[in-house]
């Protein structure tokens, strides 16, 4: 990664601080971040110089949304009905230390409102399973974004994270991109729901290719597999509609709303016509529609 601005640095270091009330200590931020107590210390002290890796500044960055430029396109959350409806599903889950398992068509928002819920909600964590697949590259990355020490043996990160999370006050984990675990995976993720029995709200998400996944190790008789799915539920939560010409018109209107918020010329159905209905893609539409105005704009004052 190419040098960072020291402008840009200290706006990581404003979100890190903003991201403080999920924590009881500075080492346990210290940890979810992957650096040390004495590295962190330093670095909410304003110490930016060659404290740690550009590398890991962008990582803090990408963690917390920080966008490089200043004046970089910002994306206005639209509060759309699938917003509305993981959101509260997040906070029955979490309030109630229940489970659900929802399962929907790809880019329609589910990870984007996870990270937003997250980043207003105490005790609640997000952890890509597409990043951190093994069981043992799950369990540190839990622990890890409750800021356990995530180093130590597996054994005894394991231990400690059943031991943090049954003493927590309501606890969410909610774990995206579910269907990428690998088998032993899925039950570690039985054996936690087990140990945290209504002590934590677990909330687990994924595209249509999980729910196929369950189905068929189900049918499979796969060990574990009927045993989790009772626990999530018995069911697949989702909101589009299963019939394509109902689900079209679902997501026209919700990217009727997301034009609106963020004051987009093009018309719901133009956008749908670019995008297929991809909330990624139309993210992409309005930035490119963003430069366009910017570079109108200098144009125009030149």
């Amino acid at each position: 990664m190419s040098q960072l601005t020291e402008e840009y640095k200290l706006r990581i270091i404003e979100a890190i601080k903003d991201q403080s009330f999920k924590f009881k200590t500075q080492k346990a931020q210290a940890s979810s971040l992957g650096v040390s107590p004495a590295q962190f210390s330093r670095i909410i002290g304003g110490d930016i110089d060659k404290v740690i890796s550009e590398d890991k500044w962008g990582e803090i960055a990408n963690k917390y949304n920080v966008p490089i430029e200043v004046n970089a396109f910002f994306w206005h959350t639209a509060y759309t009905q699938v917003y509305h409806t993981i959101y509260n599903q997040l906070e029955t889950c979490q309030d109630e230390s229940i489970s659900a398992i929802f399962c929907d068509i790809a880019d329609i928002g589910k990870s984007f409102t996870a990270k937003d819920y997250v980043s207003r909600h105490n005790n609640a964590i997000l952890v890509d399973c597409s990043q951190n697949k093994s069981r043992t590259a799950l369990i540190r990355a839990i622990a890890r974004e409750f800021g356990i020490d995530w180093q130590d043996s597996i054994r005894t990160v394991r231990k400690d994270l059943i031991q943090y999370m049954r003493a927590m006050t309501k606890p969410l984990v909610i774990l995206d991109e579910f269907g990428d675990l690998d088998y032993p995976a899925y039950l570690e993720v039985k054996s936690l729901w087990n140990a945290t029995e209504w002590r934590c709200g677990w909330y687990m998400m994924g595209a249509d290719g999980l729910a196929a996944k369950f189905d068929r190790s189900r049918q499979l008789k796969k060990v574990g597999f009927a045993e989790l799915f009772s626990r999530l539920g018995s069911r697949y939560q989702r909101v589009t509609p299963e019939d394509s010409t109902r689900r079209r018109e679902f997501l026209i209107k919700e990217i009727a709303r997301i034009l609106e918020v963020n004051k987009s010329t093009h018309s719901p159905l133009q956008m749908f016509a670019l995008t297929g209905g991809s909330l990624r893609r139309v993210y992409i539409e309005l930035r490119k529609e963003n430069r366009k105005v910017k570079n109108i704009n200098v144009q125009v004052e030149a």
